[in-house]
């Protein structure tokens, strides 16, 4: 696995990033420990974690492993803010009150006295932006956190974090991370062009869609009922993304390019989102050592251009105005006529 920057900082960190919410949940401290030092093992250098991830307990077990490892230099510890913490009033969003609290919380989970990134798990409609940036630089200038990002914003809303927080000279964004996959490309429309533009990494959560794209569900066959498509989770209210016809044609392309690369189907939809954009690093999660191994075959190699188009035009999704209006109409730098 190779190393890439974090955005336009010197922070280097690995291609694919481990996500830590299955510590706690389903992953005890001994198997979450495996599954770490495999991820190490493997040049891995970026966990991602939340305040929230079952009631704390993800943080609590990658702190315990740190601290048994003695290796809290060698990694890159993202974790977030946003969701409720508690039951009290002011025990959720980004206002400055919750966001120091919590900090200092998850710092004595991870046993440790810093948070490389620290993020906003999600935009906050009722807490003035300037008050979070605010309070995300203070914990930069304090030393408690190491860059800041941002998780589920919209385009606009990103473009004014990242205004406001270089107008005042605070500390800025390095990272948008968002929900980006096969299945939800829609984030190709202004996400990842902000940030391409803006000199941020993209963390993409979900990459397999919940393990929809894991190649493992069949037609007409019901899923376990205690697996995440099983229970739905959140995508009962996204037909796209549950038995629909074009999920369906994305995956049966995914098993085509798998079996004609040699390669699993996780493993071909992760790699289709590093050869996208070199600004993507996809957020992967693991139960079991062989879930950790399948998933990180989705680095160190590339699908050709022609297996990449396949995919692309499998997953493609119609493009919503105003996007379809410029692209018809735009002036086009190759010389090929619009449209």
């Amino acid at each position: 696995m190779k190393r890439v920057f974090l955005g336009d900082s010197g922070l280097m960190v690995s291609e694919l990033a481990m996500g830590t919410q299955t510590f706690g949940w389903g992953v005890e401290q001994p198997d979450a420990n495996a599954l770490a030092d495999h991820f190490m093992e493997q040049s891995g250098l970026l966990f991602d974690t939340s305040s929230t991830y079952n009631g704390g307990a993800s943080e609590l077990m990658l702190g315990c492993w740190m601290k048994s490892r003695r290796c809290r230099h060698s990694v890159v510890i993202a974790s977030k803010v946003f969701f409720a913490t508690g039951e009290g009033p002011n025990d959720a969003g980004l206002s400055r009150n919750h966001i120091l609290r919590t900090a200092e919380e998850s710092l004595r989970r991870l046993q440790t006295d810093y948070i490389d990134l620290y993020q906003a798990h999600c935009y906050d409609m009722s807490t003035p932006l300037e008050e979070t940036l605010r309070a995300f630089d203070d914990l930069v200038r304090s030393g408690k956190v190491r860059y800041i990002g941002a998780s589920n914003f919209t385009a606009s809303q990103l473009v004014r974090a990242l205004c406001l927080s270089r107008a005042r000279g605070w500390s800025a964004p390095m990272s948008l991370q968002a929900e980006y996959s096969l299945l939800v490309r829609s984030t190709e429309w202004e996400l990842l062009p902000v940030c391409e533009e803006e000199g941020l990494s993209l963390l993409a959560w979900s990459p397999l869609a919940g393990g929809w794209l894991s190649g493992k569900y069949q037609r007409g066959v019901a899923p376990d009922p205690e697996s995440r498509v099983g229970r739905g989770d959140r995508w009962d209210d996204l037909p796209s993304q549950r038995e629909s016809e074009p999920a369906w044609r994305v995956i049966d392309t995914l098993r085509e390019i798998a079996a004609r690369s040699g390669r699993t189907c996780s493993q071909v939809a992760i790699n289709f989102l590093l050869c996208h954009s070199p600004r993507v690093i996809p957020i992967f999660g693991a139960r079991t050592m062989d879930q950790l191994a399948e998933n990180l075959g989705g680095a160190g190699w590339r699908l050709t251009e022609e297996e990449a188009g396949i995919i692309g035009e499998a997953s493609t999704i119609p493009v919503p105005y105003p996007y379809r209006f410029i692209q018809r109409y735009t002036r086009r730098r190759d010389g090929s006529a619009p449209g």
